[in-house]
C-alpha cells in the first residue's frame, strides 16, 4: 500500500436499521485487511484506504455488492498480508459512503453487520477473497445474566458521566440499546483497550461471557477515572492550602508591623537569596529543592538555629557555578609556549595536554581526562597544575590530600550535624567560580583511612568520568556535574594508591632529572628566581656555571631540584649579606664560582666514593627504586670463621632477605663450577650488609648484586670499577626482569656509574631511558648469573675454575 495505513479515526454506535438487517452476507467476500483497529458489529467506522490492492478491491466490489469482510492483521508491519497473517474472526461490513481524497487515498464509512469467520482463500491477487461463515451467537439467559447486563449499563453510565470530553449523545445511545450483544459491542468499540483485547472480545460468541469480560474492563476504566478525579481534587485542595497559608503570612506581617517588628530585614534576605538563585539558574531538580528550603526559611524566626543552617545551605547553592564555565584557550601553539615557559622537559605531560586541547577543539562536549603524575619529589608535578590552567585559560584549584583520613573531607557532612560543611571538592569549585577548573589532587598516594572512613574510596566517584557528572555531596544533597573538571592527581609512589583508584586515572611517569637537566633548570628558572626573591640584581651577583655544577654534584643528591633551589637560595642569601654590608652601591658584582660556593655552603656534603668502596672483594653496587626516585646501594659481604651461618643486616624487608638466601644457595650449588671448595662454607660465617641502615629496603631486584657480592668475597676477586647491576635471580641461575629501569639508570648516571648490568628481558624498556643517560652509560644485558660474573669479575666462570 505505498506508505499509507488503514487506521481507525473514530467509532460511533448506531442501531441497525431495517435495511441493514436484511442485507444478505454471501459465502465468499472480498477481504479488506486493517491494522491498529478492530471493527465490531453495530458500529459505523471510517477507514482510510492507502494500499493499491485495497483500492482495487473497492473499485471491483462496490458496483456489484457493498458488503466486504474487515479482518485485523496480526502483524501491523506486514504490507500485503495473506489469509494466514489475519485474525480469522472479523466483521462483515456494509460500505455506506466512499470519498476519494486529493492524495490518492480513499476514505470509506463502513457499518459493521455481524461477526464472520474467514476460511480458505479463494483468490489472493490482486486482492484477497475468502470463504466466510456466520456462526450464530449463544444468547445469555437467566436472572444472573439480566443483573449483569443492568450492572454493566449502570457502570458504563457512571463512566460516561465522569469521563471528560464524552458527548452527551453517547449516554442517550447507551440507554437506547436493548440487545445485550449490541450493548457489549458498543462498549468494546469505545473503551480504551488494546487491539488484542478487542479482538478477543470480537471472537467471543457466548454473549454472557462477553458481557462479563466487558464488565471487568468497564470496572477497571471506572476505577482509573475515579482515581484521576481524586488526584485532581487533592491538587485543588493543595492549591487552596497554599493560598490559605499566604493569607495567614500576610496577616502575621500586619501583626508584626503593629508591634513594631515589621520583619523587613528577614523578608529582604529571603528575596536576596531568591534573586541569587534565579541568577545562578541551577537545574530544575536543584531549584525545586532550593524553593522548598526557601519556603521553610520564610517561616522560621531568625533566632532559630535552623535558620542559619538553611540560609548557609541556600547561599552555597546560589554561589555554585552551575552554568559558568571558562572558555578554553584552544590555540595549541600558545598553550605549548606557556608550558615550555614554566617547565623544563616533561615532554610526556606536555604532549598529553596538547592532545587534550586538540580533542577539546574537535569535540567541545567531551569529558575531561583524569591524569595522575607519578614521580619523585621536586620534579615539578604540583607546580605543573598552575601552568596547565594558564595554558588552558581556566581557573586553578588545589586540593592537598596528604594525611586526610576522613571521607567527609571529600564528600561533605550531612546537614543534620552541628558545624556541617560541604566537602573539599565542592568548596574548591565554589572558590574557583567556574564548573570546569583545573583541579590538582596533590599527594593522592598519602591518603589515610581510619574509623571515620576511607577517603580513597570516596574519590572513586569523583574520578570516574562516567559517574562524576552527577556527583552528590552529602551536604549539598543534589547532583553537581564534575565531568568538565580537569583533574590532575600527583603521587610519589604508585604502590600506595588503591588499585580501584589507580584504575580510574591515566598514569604519566615523570622521571628524575639528570645533572645536565638540573643545570639547565637552575640557569633558566632557579637562579633568576632566587636572585629576585633575595633582592639581588644581575649587576650585583654573577653566578657561574661551575658554581651550579658544584652545588649539583657535591651539595645535593636528589631526583628533583627542590634541595638544589634551597642551596642556591642559601648562596644568594650569603651574597645578599655581602652586598648589603657594602657602603658603595656601585661596587663590582659578587662573582659566585665553585670556590665561593664552598665558602658559603661549607664542606661538601656528598663525595663520590665508588672507586674506594669497590676495590675490596665482596662489595657490589646495586640499583634501587624508591618513592623519591632511583638510588644506588652498596651491598657488602664479609666472611669469618664460624659454623656456616648467614647474618643479614641493613633494615631489609622479607623479600630482600629471601633474595640473599637464594643467592647463597645458588653459589653453593655452583661452587665446584666456580673452583671453590664447598666444604669451606661449613667452616665460616657470612655477613651480608646493606649500608644506610636507617632506610628500609625491600624488593627482589638486589638478587644479582647479592650473588655477585658473595662470589666476589669467596673467590677473592673485586668487582669492576664503576659497575652497577640489578635483577632478580632464580635457583637455576636465571636473571629475571625488574621494574623502575628508567629511574635506576638515571640514579646510576647521577652517581658516576659507567656500566650497568640489566636483565635481557628489560631491553625493551630502553626506549623510555633518557637519551643523555644512554650516552653516559654502557648497558650489558644478561640472561644468567654466569654472564653477570663474566662482566663483573672480568673472567669467565670456566677460567675461574681453572
Amino acid at each position: 500500500m505505498g506508505k499509507k495505513r488503514a487506521t481507525r479515526r473514530t467509532s460511533e454506535p448506531v442501531a441497525a436499521d431495517a435495511d441493514s438487517s436484511q442485507v444478505v452476507i454471501p459465502d465468499t467476500l472480498p477481504i479488506l485487511p486493517v491494522r491498529g483497529m478492530v471493527m465490531l458489529p453495530g458500529t459505523i467506522t471510517p477507514i482510510t484506504i492507502g494500499r493499491p490492492s485495497s483500492r482495487k478491491l473497492l473499485d471491483d466490489s462496490l458496483p456489484q455488492s457493498k458488503v466486504i469482510g474487515v479482518l485485523t492483521q496480526r502483524d501491523e508491519e506486514q504490507e500485503e498480508p495473506g489469509i494466514e497473517e489475519l485474525f480469522n474472526v472479523g466483521s462483515a461490513g456494509l460500505v455506506l459512503k466512499l470519498v476519494r481524497q486529493p492524495d490518492e487515498t480513499v476514505q470509506i464509512i463502513v457499518h459493521g453487520l455481524r461477526r464472520v469467520v474467514a476460511g480458505e482463500a479463494v483468490r489472493e491477487n490482486p486482492y484477497l477473497v475468502a470463504r466466510v461463515s456466520t456462526p450464530d451467537e449463544k444468547p445469555g439467559s437467566g436472572r444472573g445474566f439480566a443483573a449483569a447486563v443492568n450492572q454493566l449499563r449502570d457502570q458504563a453510565r457512571e463512566l460516561i458521566a465522569i469521563t471528560p470530553g464524552v458527548p452527551e449523545e453517547a449516554l442517550r445511545v447507551l440507554m437506547n440499546i436493548d440487545d445485550p450483544s449490541n450493548l457489549a459491542d458498543f462498549l468494546v468499540a469505545n473503551l480504551n483497550l488494546e487491539v488484542e483485547q478487542k479482538q478477543d472480545l470480537l471472537e467471543e460468541f457466548d454473549v454472557a461471557k462477553r458481557v462479563r469480560a466487558v464488565h471487568r474492563h468497564v470496572s477497571t476504566q471506572l476505577q482509573i477515572q475515579q482515581l484521576q478525579q481524586k488526584i485532581q481534587q487533592d491538587v485543588q485542595t493543595s492549591i487552596g492550602d497554599a493560598q490559605r497559608k499566604f493569607f495567614l503570612r500576610e496577616q502575621l506581617k500586619a501583626i508584626q508591623k503593629e508591634l513594631g517588628d515589621d520583619g523587613e530585614e528577614e523578608e529582604s534576605f529571603v528575596d536576596q537569596i531568591r534573586q541569587r538563585l534565579e541568577e545562578a539558574d541551577p537545574p530544575e531538580a536543584v531549584m525545586a529543592e532550593a524553593e522548598r528550603e526557601l519556603n521553610r526559611l520564610a517561616t522560621i524566626p531568625p533566632a532559630s538555629p535552623e535558620y542559619s543552617v538553611i540560609s548557609g545551605y541556600l547561599e552555597l547553592i546560589a554561589d555554585l557555578p552551575w552554568n559558568i564555565a571558562s572558555e578554553d584557550e584552544l590555540d595549541l601553539v600558545k598553550a605549548r609556549k606557556v608550558l615550555d615557559r614554566d617547565h623544563f622537559d616533561l615532554e610526556k605531560v606536555k604532549r598529553r595536554l596538547i592532545e587534550y586541547l586538540a580533542v577539546r577543539k574537535l569535540n567541545p562536549e567531551g569529558r575531561g581526562p583524569i591524569l595522575c603524575l607519578v614521580g619523585p619529589p621536586g620534579v615539578g608535578k604540583t607546580s605543573l597544575g598552575q601552568s596547565v590552567a594558564d595554558a588552558l585559560g581556566r581557573k586553578f584549584a588545589r586540593l592537598s590530600l596528604g594525611g586526610i583520613r576522613d571521607e567527609a573531607e571529600v564528600r561533605g557532612h550531612r546537614r543534620t550535624y552541628i558545624g556541617a560543611m560541604p566537602g573539599r571538592i565542592i568548596q574548591e569549585i565554589r572558590r574557583a567560580g567556574t564548573n570546569n577548573p583545573v583541579m590538582m589532587l596533590d599527594e593522592v598516594d598519602k591518603l589515610g583511612a581510619d574509623f571515620r572512613g576511607d577517603p580513597a574510596s570516596a574519590l572513586l566517584e569523583v574520578l570516574d568520568p562516567r559517574q562524576n557528572m552527577a556527583f552528590v555531596d552529602r551536604y549539598l544533597d543534589v547532583p553537581f556535574d564534575l565531568s568538565q573538571v580537569l583533574f590532575i592527581a600527583t603521587a610519589n609512589y604508585m604502590g600506595n594508591i588503591p588499585p580501584a583508584l589507580l584504575d580510574r586515572m591515566e598514569l604519566i611517569d615523570i622521571p628524575g632529572y639528570t645533572d645536565h637537566d638540573k643545570l639547565a633548570i637552575a640557569r633558566k628558572y632557579l637562579v633568576p628566581r632566587q636572585l629576585r626573591e633575595n633582592g639581588l640584581k644581575a649587576a650585583q651577583c654573577k653566578v657561574y656555571v661551575s658554581a651550579v655544577k658544584t652545588i649539583i654534584e657535591h651539595y645535593t643528591r636528589e631526583a628533583g631540584v627542590r634541595e638544589l633551589e634551597r642551596q642556591i637560595g642559601a648562596v644568594c642569601r650569603g651574597v645578599a649579606a655581602t652586598v648589603a654590608a657594602k657602603r658603595n652601591g656601585r661596587a663590582k658584582p659578587v662573582a659566585v664560582d665553585d670556590k665561593k660556593v664552598r665558602e658559603l655552603l661549607g664542606p661538601e656534603k656528598f663525595v663520590r666514593e665508588l672507586d674506594t668502596r669497590t676495590r675490596t672483594p665482596g662489595v657490589v653496587i646495586g640499583l634501587a627504586y624508591t618513592p623519591t626516585g632511583g638510588d644506588v646501594l652498596f651491598i657488602e659481604a664479609t666472611g669469618y670463621a664460624g659454623a656456616g651461618k648467614v647474618q643479614i643486616t641493613g633494615q631489609l624487608g622479607e623479600v630482600m632477605k629471601e633474595s640473599a638466601a637464594a643467592a647463597l644457595s645458588l653459589f653453593k650449588s655452583r661452587a665446584d663450577q666456580l673452583g671453590y671448595d664447598a666444604a669451606q662454607l661449613a667452616k665460616q660465617d657470612i655477613h651480608i650488609h646493606v649500608p644506610a641502615g636507617a632506610v628500609p629496603k625491600d624488593g627482589p631486584s638486589a638478587g644479582v648484586a647479592m650473588y655477585t657480592a658473595i662470589a666476589s668475597l669467596l673467590l677473592g676477586r673485586p668487582v669492576r670499577q664503576r659497575l652497577a647491576m640489578t635483577g632478580e635471580i632464580t635457583l637455576r641461575g636465571r636473571v629475571l626482569p625488574i621494574g623502575g629501569v628508567k629511574e635506576k639508570t638515571l640514579a646510576a648516571a647521577r652517581a658516576g656509574i659507567k656500566t650497568v648490568l640489566l636483565p635481557e628481558q628489560n631491553r625493551r624498556d630502553m626506549e623510555e631511558v633518557d637519551a643523555k643517560v644512554k650516552d653516559k652509560l654502557t648497558f650489558r644485558f644478561v640472561e644468567s648469573v654466569d654472564q653477570v660474573l663474566q662482566h663483573a669479575l672480568g673472567v669467565k666462570p670456566a677460567n675461574i675454575k681453572a
